[in-house]
């Protein structure tokens, strides 16, 4: 009897688990209904007369190895793409080699920023940009609109990965983009195009190529409903960086991240504006998410966040009401909602505030995430400030808060304490509430300092005793 060259197995698509029947539920990461047929392709077995000590499954060629001298490196491993905040969330340019995910919800800019960066590469640089969803005449268009006018642009249209691979041999591109990776198929695997089987197929064809010739590859991802990229986790592995573009559609303004980069770090964004000529760069996020502030109104409070070596300062909003339901309401938008119960839970027992009664709405303006635990302490006194309805910013004053607030109120020091005070100041703020352990180090100047090491000492700036 001939030995099985396939078995079928099933495949979770959140989590790449693997499981020989089907399950409702995966024990890996708790998904209902996740597990989709697949076929995997069983190696055959090494023969006895391979040789001795080779594994099963090894052909018997040997891999040529090097010392650690004698592997060359060239400081000009970098591309500039011409796009400085996507140059900073990539770690200081497209590297060589390279196999990049960008992925993304439907229309929040993937194929425009992909698109526009292919019009700023230097114009010695040769770019294939190879698509599975548009047709050579859209691409065209979009690009007539954007500006873009790169003579060593070459566009193709394709769903074939293995055809797509024999190009970029074939021509050898400087870089290539391809849009999107779930539109790719392989006659070597089962499925359909988007299926598992399929883009983690695909991407091992794509990583191969990158590799060996030494070009770096763009991959576009779609989104699931639950905003990860669309396709096995094993997909991320096997890429070299996995960048979200986040987003809502009804903010002009993208946030790019870095999930993965093995060629950086993965704190870095870079912030966009989505206009009718493309993606516009943000050099001064601050200044745009401050925009429109209204002093001297109860409720609100500057926060610094850092994301990665970047101060962002947003503001934070809370609405405290009188509730008229059994049960009040708590709705916390651009922050964890267990962070706003704990801070909640603090100031009950630690400031004598009680919110029992209360409906509390929270809101971080632009869309920011105020993940950070420097943001409790803004978040605190937005909270208190709402209660009293008293404004923090009082007259032409304008504050900037951070730190941690522990369980027992005591007000922690954070990370880069001098660099968020001085985007404050460089931004015209003229007071910045601190932790009291900050005072150990070397503040700047130009802005007074409010060391605070309770939150009944943060009461106080109300006139609360």
């Amino acid at each position: 009897m001939a030995a099985k060259s396939a078995k079928t197995i099933f495949v979770c698509r959140e989590c790449a688990y693997e499981s020989t029947k089907w399950i409702g539920k995966c024990p890996e990461c708790n998904a209902w209904n996740s597990f989709e047929e697949t076929v995997q392709k069983v190696a055959p077995k090494a023969s006895p007369k391979a040789g001795a000590g080779l594994s099963a499954g090894n052909s018997g060629g040997v891999v040529q190895t090097y010392t650690l001298r004698e592997v060359g490196t060239t400081d000009d491993i970098r591309y500039d793409t011409g796009v400085a905040e996507l140059n900073r969330v990539l770690g200081g340019g497209l590297v060589k080699g390279s196999l990049i995910l960008l992925g993304g919800e439907p229309g929040i800019g993937k194929s425009t920023l992909l698109l526009q960066i292919c019009g700023k590469f230097n114009s010695s640089l040769s770019i294939l940009y190879i698509s599975g969803e548009e047709s050579l005449r859209q691409i065209k268009l979009r690009a007539k609109r954007l500006g873009v006018a790169n003579e060593k642009l070459s566009l193709a249209s394709c769903n074939d990965a293995d055809t797509a691979s024999d190009t970029i041999y074939a021509g050898k591109p400087d870089i290539v983009i391809i849009d999107s990776i779930q539109t790719m198929h392989t006659e070597s695997a089962n499925g359909t195009s988007g299926s598992i089987s399929q883009v983690r197929e695909c991407t091992n064809i794509f990583m191969r190529t990158a590799k060996t010739l030494s070009i770096p590859i763009f991959l576009v991802g779609h989104v699931n409903k639950d905003g990860g990229i669309a396709g096995p986790k094993v997909m991320e592995h096997i890429v070299d960086a996995v960048l979200q573009f986040e987003g809502d559609k009804n903010y002009t303004y993208r946030i790019l991240r870095a999930i993965k980069n093995r060629y950086g770090s993965t704190n870095e964004i870079g912030v966009f504006e989505m206009t009718d000529a493309g993606l516009k760069e943000v050099p001064n996020p601050s200044k745009v998410m401050l925009e429109g502030r209204i002093q001297n109104i109860s409720g609100n409070c500057v926060a610094s966040v850092m994301e990665g070596s970047r101060p962002l300062l947003t503001e934070v909003q809370a609405l405290v009401t009188k509730t008229t339901a059994n049960f009040p309401a708590r709705i916390a938008t651009g922050l964890p909602f267990g962070r706003l119960n704990i801070l909640l839970a603090v100031l009950e027992k630690r400031a004598g505030l009680y919110f029992s009664r209360l409906d509390v709405f929270v809101n971080i303006i632009g869309g920011i995430r105020l993940d950070e635990p420097a943001g409790d302490l803004p978040l605190a006194i937005a909270l208190i400030s709402a209660v009293y309805d008293k404004p923090f910013d009082t007259g032409s004053d304008s504050t900037m808060a951070f730190g941690e607030i522990g369980l027992g109120g005591e007000v922690r020091n954070v990370p880069n304490a001098v660099g968020r005070i001085r985007e404050a100041a460089r931004l015209g703020f003229s007071r910045c509430v601190v932790p009291k352990a900050c005072l150990n180090e070397k503040l700047p100047g130009k802005i007074e300092i409010i060391p605070a090491s309770h939150i009944s000492e943060v009461l106080r700036l109300f006139g609360v005793k």
